[in-house]
């Protein structure tokens, strides 16, 4: 997997902690495997939406990455409880193609972004840069070839 310049929280000058939900074992782990990458720490996983919730209280991640099709609750409800608990929660959707209205729900309850199905190391990396720096936490920019796509400016 391409390396990439580790991202860190600014104010510790400690990697970014992530929280990764996804009921498929295999995309946690995918996800678990670029997270590392881009010089991240998992702070929890969960399979669906209220074992993520009771993981992002108990670990406070820095980002979350939230699937949206999940058994027992859904990812936007999910996003809904936590922003509404943590107003400052930063969380990326993670969806499948064709769900274009979920995402479109997922935002207005709070999501900060989204990356597509089956998700690009490069892309999700851009993502979590651009919501990171939106709040002013990062530090650690750029990647082996400057990679931009599907990121607003």
């Amino acid at each position: 997997m391409e390396q990439f310049t580790a991202l860190s929280v600014s104010k510790e000058n400690r990697p970014v902690r992530y929280l990764v939900v996804d009921d498929s074992v295999f995309a946690r782990r995918n996800l678990a495997r670029m997270v590392e990458s881009f010089g991240g720490v998992m702070a929890g996983e969960a399979g669906d939406g209220f074992t993520a919730i009771t993981e992002y209280n108990r670990t406070l991640p820095d980002i979350v990455l939230m699937d949206i099709t999940m058994p027992q609750m859904e990812g936007i409800e999910a996003v809904e409880r936590i922003v509404r608990q943590h107003p400052d929660a930063r969380i990326v959707m993670v969806s499948s193609v064709g769900y274009q209205e979920n995402i479109l729900a997922a935002l207005q309850k709070g999501a900060r972004h989204f990356v597509q199905k089956p998700v690009r190391p490069d892309v999700l990396y851009e993502i979590v840069r651009y919501v990171l720096n939106d709040d002013g936490v990062l530090v650690g920019s750029g990647v082996g070839g400057g990679h931009k796509q599907g990121v607003p400016s």
